[in-house]
């Protein structure tokens, strides 16, 4: 029996404070999108738990956030990045530097869960946000 080959896409980790939100749509978009490609990642300098929105958000388009968790930089381990994007003004700030292997990038999206108002109106941010970040995904790894 021969070993499986190894995975030889670049990871792509996004980082966020809280790893509940822009980050979780990010790495659910790129695998969506561009999987083929690129494997997908996100961690926080906080972890917060999946917000149940951002899941709402991703089973709309079809990704399924069942394997989602929030997840700490210090829980990913030894693993290297090929590229590394902060995704939030707050992560860029307060996160550790995380060496990538090819690039580090930064691209601010509005944080949704701190829009208030009735669950349909902050739905509606997470889907200006998810499709923001889709944009930005397809433009930066398409």
């Amino acid at each position: 029996m021969t070993a499986p080959a190894a995975d030889d896409r670049p990871l792509v980790l996004f980082v966020c404070t809280h790893n509940s939100a822009r980050s979780q749509l990010a790495e659910g978009l790129l695998r969506q999108r561009h999987g083929d490609r690129y494997r997908a990642m996100s961690a926080g300098t906080v972890a917060r738990g999946v917000h149940p929105l951002a899941a709402d958000a991703l089973r709309e388009i079809g990704i399924d956030p069942s394997a989602h968790r929030s997840k700490t930089i210090d829980d990913l381990g030894e693993i290297e990045p090929d590229v590394v994007v902060t995704v939030c003004d707050n992560a860029r700030e307060a996160c550790p530097y995380l060496p990538a292997r090819d690039r580090n990038l930064h691209r601010s999206f509005r944080d949704p869960s701190a829009v208030e108002g009735t669950d349909d109106d902050r739905l509606v941010a997470f889907r200006e946000v998810r499709q923001e970040i889709a944009d930005w995904i397809d433009a930066t790894f398409g």
